[in-house]
């Protein structure tokens, strides 16, 4: 196993602008980054309990003290848990992504906005709800910008602004749920110099009925007057016994809205209707978006499909493979530090390669636990 210098150094610059919680008058027995680095590589193998985050490091301890100092050999759980409950989780989101360097600068990002409740997190007998928390997700660099804790799903619309506010974004495309259609919101996301995708919902009532209305009827009517301004055909899809096909029209001539103004820069409305066959009936299903950029059907299909992948790449393998529903810490700002750690052990790992074909996650996952090169590899391996 070859030590990489370089990777070291820029952990350990990195890891500097997090605030030690823990009093520094009297005499730390652990480092802030031994703590930092074995419950990192500890969820990387698929677990985050704090009991098991002491034995992993005990279980690998030779293999940590190659690159850690550990002055007093491996923190026990209490520590674990006094550091992760009590660190910010903005410093420790803005630290880790500076050590892995890899973000590209703003402008031409596609950048999706949405939430996910810690189930775990909830306490019922003290009356605490889940910790809701609100990532700005880049599918096509797997990484998460920023993210903000809420106590539970509706106060989103209060959080995004504010997450917004942390983020350089000027140049890029922010896709945000009918949750987050809010006029502020497409305001404040102009403001910062940065282009809105949003789904329109019932929630935002006259402009959804606007919208709907005007394709339910201007398509009876388009082969008389004029054709949309773009339309778009997917291939049929064939899946797990379904048969999917999807359509996208854009529209730009908004004269037809009362409500136009309400929305900054509103330039654009999309439909995306999808009509599915399983078995012997067929339905369809249509969604409304706005938009501030003038977009044709195709790049519009590939902006809301694209939103997806926070649920699907994101999400999914936060609770299927590192099973953070089931995780129940709790205490302060312990749930958000650990998804924190789920979502950088998530990006470490896509970025490993190995040379079989179809090697998974999880496969990952075990691998990192039963092979110290193949885990040092992960952590700082660049691929």
């Amino acid at each position: 196993m070859e030590i990489n210098e370089n990777e070291l150094s820029k952990l350990d610059k990195s890891l500097d602008g997090i605030t030690d919680c823990r009093r520094q008058s009297g005499h730390l027995l652990h480092k802030l980054k031994d703590v930092l680095v074995i419950g990192l590589t500890t969820i990387i193998a698929g677990w985050d309990e704090y009991t098991v985050m002491e034995d992993f490091g005990k279980a690998k301890q030779g293999f940590f003290k190659t690159f850690l100092e550990l002055p007093n050999g491996i923190p026990d759980e209490k520590t674990f848990a006094r550091i992760f409950s009590f660190i910010n989780p903005q410093e420790l989101t803005k630290s880790l992504n500076q050590w892995l360097n890899d973000a590209e600068e703003p402008g031409g990002r596609d950048i999706n906005f949405d939430g996910k409740s810690i189930c775990g997190s909830a306490c019922k007998s003290r009356g605490k709800k889940a910790v809701h928390i609100v990532s700005a997700w880049v599918g096509a660099q797997n990484l998460v910008l920023g993210q903000l804790a809420t106590e539970e799903k509706s106060n989103e619309i209060t959080a995004i602004p504010e997450l917004l506010d942390s983020l350089e974004v000027a140049g890029d495309t922010i896709t945000i749920d009918a949750m987050g259609c809010q006029r502020e919101i497409a305001s404040k996301i102009r403001e910062k110099e940065a282009h809105y995708v949003l789904s329109v919902k019932e929630n935002q009532g006259e402009t959804y009925r606007e919208i709907k209305e005007y394709f339910e009827v201007a398509e009876e009517t388009w082969s008389k007057r004029h054709l949309p301004t773009d339309v778009w055909h997917s291939e049929i899809e064939k899946d797990h016994g379904r048969i999917e096909k999807r359509e996208v029209i854009t529209e730009e001539d908004l004269s037809f809205m009362t409500c136009k103004e309400r929305w900054k820069d509103l330039k654009t409305i999309i439909q995306y209707r999808c009509t599915r066959t399983v078995g012997n009936e067929t339905t369809t299903e249509s969604r409304y978006y706005i938009s501030d950029l003038l977009l044709d059907a195709e790049k519009a299909a590939g902006l809301i499909r694209g939103h997806w992948s926070i649920e699907n790449r994101l999400h999914w393998f936060l609770d299927v493979c590192f099973g953070e529903d089931s995780c129940r810490a709790r205490t302060n700002h312990a749930p958000e530090n650990l998804n924190v750690l789920r979502k950088i052990a998530l990006r470490l790992l896509r970025k490993t390669g190995v040379p079989e074909k179809r090697f998974g996650t999880s496969r990952k996952m075990l691998r990192a636990t039963l092979n110290d090169n193949f885990l040092y590899n992960v952590l700082f391996g660049r691929v």
